[in-house]
């Protein structure tokens, strides 16, 4: 599947593996593909919101990569997420339940929800009768599957139907 990725996605895949290396993480997740992805500045769509969707994503690794509405299921049974989050970093210090690291020399793997996106971003290319996969169907890829990554989108007003939108309207950069 990699050989039908454009060079800006293939590029974005690769930096999302290379930021969870920098971060330390056990696993390439969504998130580190949605970074990748505003790092390669590849998409005029999120450029304007690239520090708030920064921001959202630092938040939910500061809860542990537990979604605001997972937050509010939560809330509903009595649970304050954020309450439990300050306790734990008053004690253990800031960031304390952020994904932990992996010993070095150890590759990293995909998630099941990145493996999840890479695999849809294939689907929606070919739902566009496009065949090569480029960052707006990584982008489209990520909306589409339930998580932190698209729950930022969503409150950025990052949707599927702007984002096809813009790919319909001409607003697509060579990828």
């Amino acid at each position: 599947m990699f050989e039908r990725f454009t060079q800006t996605a293939r590029d974005t895949v690769r930096g999302a593996c290379e930021g969870a290396e920098r971060a330390g993480d056990r696993r390439v997740t969504e998130e580190h593909l949605l970074l990748a992805l505003l790092r390669q500045d590849a998409l005029p769509l999120l450029g304007g919101r690239r520090a708030a969707i920064e921001e959202g994503l630092g938040a939910a690794r500061r809860r542990a990569g537990i979604s605001r509405a997972d937050a509010a299921a939560l809330a509903e049974i009595g649970i304050d997420v954020e309450e439990i989050v300050g306790r734990v970093e008053e004690t253990h210090g800031a960031g304390a339940l952020a994904p932990r690291g992996r010993s070095r020399g150890q590759r990293s793997r995909f998630s099941p929800e990145a493996r999840k996106v890479l695999e849809r971003s294939l689907r929606v290319a070919l739902g566009r009768r496009e065949k090569h996969i480029a960052a707006e169907h990584l982008l489209l890829a990520l909306i589409g599957v339930p998580g932190v990554a698209a729950e930022v989108l969503a409150e950025n007003g990052v949707t599927y139907a702007a984002v096809e939108a813009a790919l319909d309207g001409g607003g697509r950069r060579a990828s």
